[in-house]
């Protein structure tokens, strides 16, 4: 894969930040009232969170392994 050197480096520091970014985050949600039901069960609103975190994590991690695939290659 042909990427500039430059556009590589952009991708590789999309991915770092979204896997920075986003566990914070999930840590104040998770102690968010709104997260659990009064059984202490999960609500959607933390179900929703949870999943909208893993995928931006999941394509961070893509992203960054683009940037360093483009990068080495």
């Amino acid at each position: 894969m042909e990427v500039p050197a430059f556009l590589a480096v952009v991708l590789i520091v999309a991915g770092v930040w979204s896997l920075v970014v986003w566990p914070p985050f999930l840590r104040r949600v998770m102690k968010d009232p709104r997260a659990r039901a009064a059984d202490g069960k999960a609500t959607r609103f933390l179900t929703l969170h949870v999943v909208l975190v893993s995928i931006s994590m999941l394509l961070g991690a893509a992203t960054a392994a683009i940037g360093i695939a483009g990068l080495v290659s």
